[in-house]
């Protein structure tokens, strides 16, 4: 049975350099994907080829080194997930696992005043958007991470966008998401601990 999620009413953005930006990111995660769900599916858009359009595979990168995070992540920087083969990953997840739970990650372009926050949206990501393609929707919760400002020849804008952005990004985005599934591990084991409690006690 697929994922339902109830906490759909609020998207969340937040800068990378606020206090406590990875603790906040996490209560976030924590509300809005069901890690109780073990078919989570994160896809990480991007290529390593543009350096603004580098935070998704970023991302995956740091996701795939860490032991602790179980779920499958499409997107690195050894295998990007970009505009030539999103529409051929999106197809083969639908036809080999159509239940998954999908969180998009991207790169995005914004007002100056949002450059280095994260939005995070209870809708599908719209990829391609920054350099004018038209590819599928996707996920069923997408994390974007404003990168660069929009509005003028967007291509060269991600091409000359300067590496430590997105990759401070990712490190962040990355931990913010290890962080929310180690404290829904903690929460697991509580709960089951004091579930065993009451029993042995005939409470």
């Amino acid at each position: 049975m697929r994922a339902i999620i109830h906490n759909t009413t609020t998207n969340f953005r937040i800068h990378y350099k606020e206090t406590g930006v990875v603790w906040k990111l996490s209560n976030v995660f924590l509300q809005s994907i069901p890690f109780q769900y073990e078919n989570i599916v994160f896809l990480c858009i991007g290529t390593d080829r543009s350096t603004g359009d580098a935070l998704g595979p970023l991302t995956g990168s740091h996701l795939s080194e860490l032991k602790t995070f179980p779920f499958p992540v499409i997107g690195t920087l050894e295998t990007p997930l970009h505009a030539l083969n999103l529409e051929q990953q999106i197809e083969e997840l639908q036809n080999n696992n159509p239940e998954a739970f999908i969180v998009a990650i991207d790169a995005c372009l914004g007002k100056g005043t949002s450059i280095g926050q994260f939005l995070f949206q209870h809708e599908p990501l719209k990829p391609g958007q920054a350099v004018g393609k038209t590819l599928p929707l996707v996920g069923d919760v997408s994390i974007k991470g404003v990168v660069n400002v929009a509005g003028f020849m967007e291509h060269s804008v991600l091409q000359s966008t300067r590496l430590h952005l997105p990759y401070e990004m990712s490190r962040i985005l990355s931990r913010a998401l290890q962080l929310a599934y180690s404290r829904y591990q903690s929460k697991k084991i509580y709960n089951g601990n004091n579930h065993t409690y009451y029993q042995d006690t005939g409470n």
